[in-house]
């Protein structure tokens, strides 16, 4: 009797734990504990990659096709830069029109002593002297204008010079106020437009 009475509960007892396993996980029935054994089912991983779209970055290059090189720019490409002059110094103005005014200067003087020595040397001042000379005299040929005598180098190179030394300051000051009238002006307009290029 003891032995049929366990081995009645055994199969009750192993009845419940098979219907707690067909519905899952639960508490324990019969002393035995109910857990779901169910798993999802194995999948191997893939030996190769699925192949993409032939638009996808990076196809090309998984497929090893190499794109072409774009051809080189046989024109040069000219740079350019668009700069506006803002302000001018009047110091620096005023020092570049000082020695620029000097060189006109020398370069006055130097053209007139030249020129003079040409004229003089084809007989210029002495024809024209001459007549001058007649048309000035008197009946007994004297109180004639001597234009050889005015015209002379000397006196022809000091009037010279002293038109360039009025010429070096009225320069030099020009500048030196156009420079000032010029940042004037760029406050309100904004100044003179250049475009630089550069080419390559």
């Amino acid at each position: 009797m003891g032995a049929a009475g366990g081995d009645r509960s055994g199969r009750t007892g192993g009845a419940h734990g098979s219907a707690g396993s067909a519905g899952g996980s639960g508490p324990q029935e019969g002393g035995y504990t109910v857990t779901d054994t169910r798993q999802a089912p194995h999948q191997p991983p893939s030996a190769y990659a699925p192949p993409q779209p032939p638009g996808t970055p990076g196809s090309a290059a998984a497929a090893g096709v190499r794109r072409p090189r774009p051809a080189a720019r046989s024109v040069p490409r000219t740079r350019k830069a668009r700069l506006r002059v803002a302000k001018a110094d009047p110091w620096s103005v005023m020092k570049v029109s000082f020695l620029l005014s000097i060189a006109l200067g020398i370069c006055t003087i130097v053209a007139v002593a030249v020129l003079w020595m040409v004229l003089d040397t084809m007989g210029v001042f002495s024809t024209v002297g001459s007549t001058i000379n007649d048309a000035t005299s008197t009946d007994n040929g004297k109180g004639g204008f001597d234009l050889v005598s005015f015209l002379s180098l000397s006196r022809v190179l000091t009037f010279t010079t002293i038109i360039a030394v009025i010429d070096v300051v009225l320069a030099t000051a020009l500048a030196t106020l156009g420079s000032f009238i010029y940042n004037l002006s760029a406050g309100f307009v904004g100044g003179v437009e250049l475009t630089l290029a550069e080419d390559e």
